[in-house]
Formats: structure tokens, sequence, C-alpha cells
């Protein structure tokens, strides 16, 4: 058993490309090893930005011999009367290269097979591994991939290097004009030039000796320790986020971490706009002092040693120096006019081709949200609401969101309370962009929480009334994030609104465009696919979910606590007399579409059951308009006896057309009232 290593060399990979990439490397390598039964050990990944490499251990270095049998045809059209083989027998054989007394009958399911039993001699590993890593190599996907020069191979970045060994051997390949060798290279500036690797399993040291730190796991480590030990040493305490130290991870090979500082004077500006400005422009970390306040210093991380590390700060320093300059004096220059001055310059902003300009939307907003207060039992907050749908995008057309996008709603909030806005509006203008991303938190404010809810009900009324509705896995709108938005809005709050009710108050604000009946049909269908995908990750099992969704119910809290009700009652044995009740009923309720009744041809079964279902009627409903989920359940369940008795007691399918329609009809109501909970058909329940 060898080593085998693959490193693939690039310039400079986009750092969010290079996890996943060389994760894909390492899944098509061990896949296909898989595919030709050739065993190894663990399975190790370095990555940089140069270069994306997989070092598979202790793999077989000739694989097993295997034999296999071969289903043919049938034995009666293999062989004829007389027990020779037919056109079609001869013709399974001739590809297999056995012959007549190699061939042999085997039974599947009852029904005899022609079988031929191949034998497989197993091939050195070496002559397999060309196909393996260099089809790896070309089964690589980037969000965003080039061409370059004449070749038709399409990566991310130029392909520039391939290192392939097994054990001391290289594995000879190439992909377009890169040949795999055993030469690697190291830091572009510090390393002494080319790195030829004599084994696969000195990769890792060597690379060391070029100044390239191969394991992210251990670059990351490294920029925390630095960084926490520089903040430290400051007085403070760096702002350490998971997402930025990913980022700074994939943009070094060797990571040397420094200081730098900024004039007192930009601490005026609110801290966001800083923040912001170092970690989304410049990649730095900031530093906070005890009390929680951001001081005037930086941490960066330098792709190179500590050489010349003062001259790196001074630069750093100065890149810096000007794009605060530039935040406060954007800053400075909003802070001039009040925010609400700012809605005239909306009507110049397009919020989306054929669904009018932002001034547009938020007149749609500030109609749509009061409205909202009033139907959702917040009526006393729709004054403050109101004012913050009017407000609630005016900082789209300031400058410094302008500059700086991902601060719309945060400056919206410091502008606001400047101007002298109620505090309740101002943290409403906030909040209502949340939840943001998966994970994010929700809106507090009454404010935050119905404007926000107005603004994604919108947004989603308008594209589906475009047609532009997400399909497979593109979502070039982000709507996905927008549903499961108002999902978890309505959800966390147990505000009980209908979908469809909800769907209706936007699409009124609509002048611009109108929703057609199937596409306001689909975006309801589009909002409890979204529910569906919350349930599931809260741990529910698939069908119980499917089963409540099925039901006509469309008002999200009563979905949720009906799917949390029946996952419940499923583990309890009365749900097997619910099943069952329900399985007895509907096979045969499917016999009929209709409910007619000739009572005069009710016999003193057909009475009993038919006033035991009139009861269900109306218990189940009004349980279920109560809230009271497991008392439903519970009266679905003992109606198993009154079921039971009616099949043991009558013939459902009478030969009388009237009395088989009465007994049908009334099958056909029990499964409807069932229905009303959920589809129990959906459910899958173990033998």
């Amino acid at each position: 058993m060898r080593s085998l290593l693959l490193e693939v060399g690039f310039e400079e990979l986009p750092a969010r490309f290079v996890s996943s990439a060389v994760q894909q490397l390492a899944g098509g390598i061990t896949a296909r090893l898989r595919e030709l039964n050739l065993s190894h050990g663990n399975v190790t990944v370095y990555s940089t930005p140069r270069r994306l490499a997989v070092k598979v251990a202790d793999l077989v270095e000739v694989q097993p011999d295997r034999e296999s049998e071969i289903k043919g045809p049938p034995k009666n059209i293999a062989f004829d009367a007389e027990g020779q083989l037919t056109k079609a027998g001869a013709g399974f054989a001739r590809p297999q290269g056995v012959s007549q007394e190699e061939l042999f009958v085997k039974s599947v399911q009852g029904v005899e097979y022609l079988f031929a039993r191949k034998f497989y001699q197993g091939q050195a590993t070496v002559s397999l591994l060309p196909e393996v890593l260099s089809g790896a190599i070309l089964a690589l996907s980037f969000p965003k991939n080039m061409r370059w020069g004449d070749y038709d191979l399409r990566f991310a970045r130029p392909l520039r290097w391939i290192v392939a060994l097994f054990g001391c051997d290289v594995v000879p390949f190439s992909v377009g004009s890169v040949a795999a060798g055993r030469r690697s290279w190291g830091h572009r500036q510090l390393s002494q030039g080319p790195i030829d690797l004599n084994h696969a399993d000195e990769y890792v040291t060597r690379l060391a000796d070029g100044y390239v730190m191969v394991e992210a796991d251990r670059r990351r480590q490294t920029i925390i320790d630095q960084v926490t030990a520089l903040a430290k040493a400051q007085g403070g305490k760096a702002l350490l986020d998971d997402a930025l130290v990913g980022e700074v991870t994939n943009l070094v090979e060797y990571p040397t971490s420094f200081c730098g500082s900024f004039q007192e004077e930009y601490l005026e500006v609110p801290a966001e706009v800083l923040v912001t400005t170092m970690k989304e422009h410049q990649r730095y970390f900031p530093i906070y002092g005890s009390d929680g306040r951001l001081l005037p210093m930086f941490i960066g991380v330098r792709n190179g040693a500590d050489n010349h590390l003062d001259i790196v700060v001074r630069g750093n320093e100065k890149v810096l120096a000007a794009r605060l300059a530039d935040a406060k004096f954007f800053y400075d220059e909003d802070c001039k006019q009040s925010l609400e001055a700012n809605l005239t310059k909306l009507e110049g902003v397009v919020f989306q081709e054929g669904l009018g300009t932002m001034s547009d939307k938020v007149a749609r907003l500030v109609r749509l949200a009061p409205q909202l207060a009033e139907v959702l039992g917040e009526a006393a907050h729709a004054r403050s609401v109101e004012r913050t749908a009017l407000l609630c995008k005016a900082d789209l057309a300031t400058q410094m969101v302008y500059e700086f996008p991902e601060l719309q709603g945060t400056m919206g909030e410091k502008y606001a309370l400047l101007s002298g806005e109620s505090p309740q509006v101002a943290r409403g203008i906030a909040e209502h962009y949340k939840p943001r991303f998966a994970g994010d938190s929700l809106p507090e404010s009454v404010e935050g929480k119905l404007v926000g809810l107005a603004d994604k009900i919108d947004t989603l009324v308008g594209y589906f009334a475009l047609g532009k509705i997400p399909t497979g896995s593109q979502d070039p709108f982000a709507l996905r994030r927008q549903a499961q938005g108002v999902v978890q809005i309505l959800l966390a709050n147990q505000y009980d609104l209908s979908l469809r009710k909800l769907v209706d108050l936007a699409a009124e604000g609509y002048s611009e465009v109108s929703l057609p009946a199937e596409y306001h049909a689909e975006l309801v269908d589009f909002l409890l696919a979204r529910l569906r995908v919350y349930l599931l990750d809260q741990g529910l099992s698939y069908d119980t979910v499917d089963a409540v969704l099925a039901s006509k119910e469309d008002r999200v809290p009563r979905l949720a606590a009906k799917a949390a009700a029946l996952e419940a009652f499923r583990a309890e044995p009365q749900f097997v007399d619910l099943h069952t009740a329900f399985e007895r009923a509907a096979n045969l309720a499917a016999k009929t579409e209709s409910v007619v009744y000739n009572e005069e041809c009710f016999v003193q079964a057909d009475r009993e059951f038919f006033k035991a279902l009139s009861h269900l009627k109306e218990t189940v409903p009004q349980a279920l308009e109560d809230g009271l989920y497991r008392a439903a359940l519970t009266a679905l369940a003992e109606f198993r006896e009154p079921v039971d008795r009616f099949f043991d007691q009558v013939m459902i399918m009478d030969k009388d057309e009237k009395v088989r329609q009465n007994r049908l009809s009334m099958l056909l109501e029990t499964a409807t009232v069932f229905r009303t909970f959920a589809d129990f058909q959906a459910i899958v329940v173990s033998l």
C-alpha cells in the first residue's frame, strides 16, 4: 500500500471558492476509487489560494480480482425445445465471451433466467489512477468559470501545475497543456524556487519549508491565535467573525498578523460604518475596549513573514484612512438633511422593471403595513407602523448606503434618530430586513415585524405576478429567503392569518401588475414549502409534515401546532385506531364522488353511524378552530369503534343502489372530516 497525492495549482482562487472546490476534488477521487474497488485509508485535504490538494493514505497497489454474475433473458426465451441456445441466448452469450457450457440458469423471484459468470482480473492501481485523477480535476465546478488562451478548459482561474504521486512514482496524465509531475511551488515571495517532491508523504513538510501552510485548519487557528494575542496586547478584544476568519484563511498561504491604527476623529462616525469598512472592504479585524466601545485600531493579516512589517502597517493605515475619510464625508453630508427628505429621491430608484420604483413600493407598504396591524391584533401600533413603512427605504437614497449597501436599514435607524423619529420607528427601520440570512435573528419590535412582513410579501407577490418564480436551484431574486422570512415571522409571533388572505392584501396594492389565480395558488404553495423546510429542520417526520400540509389549513401557526401534535400522537397506541378508521373509510369512499342520501332506505345500523358521524362533524372542526389538536386526534381515534361496528353490521357495497350510495356517502364524509386535520394517507405506517 502507498500514499496517493494530487495537488492542483492555480493562479489565486477567490477565497469563497477554495473550501468547496477542495471537497469536490476529494469527493471525485474517492467516489471513483470506490467504483474501482480500490480500498484505502484516511483521506486528507489541503488548500490555499493557489492550490487544492488531496492525499489518500494506504491505497492498495493492485485492484482485487472479482467475479460477477450477469443476468440475461428468461430461460424459456434463451433456449429452444431441444435445449439449444436461441438467437436471443446466443446474442447474450457472445458479448460476454462465454461458451454455452459456461452459462447457467438461476431463479429470480420465481422466474428462471440465463446467467453468465464473468471473471475480472485486477489491474495495477497505477494504471487506473490517470483516469481517476484527471477526471476529478475536469469535474471541478466553480460558481464562476473562465477560459484562457486557446484552451477549452474552464476553471475559476488558470491551471498552472499538477503534482500526482503514488508513493514515489509520478502518475502520468495531462489536463490541457499541463502535465502531471512531482514539481510544486512554494510561497510567491518567500520560497526559494520550485519544490520537487520525492514522495507523497513529504508534501506537508516540504511545502512548509517553502513558507506554505497547506493545512487550512492550522492556518485558521494560527490567525485566531495571532489576532487574539495582538488585541490583548493593546488592552482590547478582537471581533473574530467566523465568516471573516474563514475568508482570510483562504486568502493567505503563510499568515502573519499586524496591528495598525487610525485617527480618533473617525470614531464620531457610527461604529457600524467603521466595522463594515474594516471587515468588508479591507478584511481587518476591529478591536473593542473593555467597555465594549470600538478602539481606533485594527488587526490585519499579511500573506508573508514578519520582515518589513512596519512598512506593511503604514501602507494599510494609509489605505484605511482614505476609506474612513470617505465614510465620514458621506455621513456628514447625509446628516445635513432629515431622513424623510430622501423620499423624493426614491422616485428615481427602480425596484424592479414592471413593478415600479422604490417610491411605488413604499406607497404600497404604507397602505399594507397598517392593514396588517389591524388584522393581526396590533392596531395600537398602527401609526408607528405606518411611519416606519414610510421611512423604511429612505436610507437607500443616502450617500452612505449607496457606497455601503450592506448598511441599509442600519443607517436608516441612525438617521431616523438624528431626524427626531421615535425609537420604535427607528428600530423598526433597522429590523424590517430581518431575517437577512439563514440563522439570522427575527425582528423584535412590532414595527419591524409588520413592516418586514409587508415588505417581504409585497416583493413575493410582485415577482410572482411577473412570472419570475424560482425553479429548481435557480433563485436569482432570493425569493426563498423572503418566503422563509414571512413564515418565520408568522410562526414566531403566532400571527393567525391565512396565507391566502395575506397574499390577497398585498396583491390589492399593485396597480402595475395583477396576480393571476394560478400564480396566487403557486405563491401560497411556495410559502407552505418554506414551512415544510422549517418543520423538517425542527426534527418532525417528513410524512407527518406532508400529511398536515395536505389539509386545507393555511394559517402557519396552526399548521405547525397540528404537525407537532400529530407527531406526538403517532407514538401513542391510539394512533393505530385513528389510522385504521381512516383507511377503512377512505378506501371505500373512493368509490363515490358525491354525498347523496336517501334516508328512507336507512336501517338501524345506518342511523346509528349517521348519528355518530354527525357528532364527529361538529366536535372535530370545533376542536380545530379552538386549537385543541390533541382533542381532535383523540376524537378521530375513538371513531374507530363506530366504523368497525358499521362494517360488521352492514354490507357497504349493497346491491341496492340507494342503500349503497347512502353508505358510501357516509364514508366519504368520514374521510373528509379526517382530512380536515391531515391527509392520513400520506403517513407511512410500519408493519
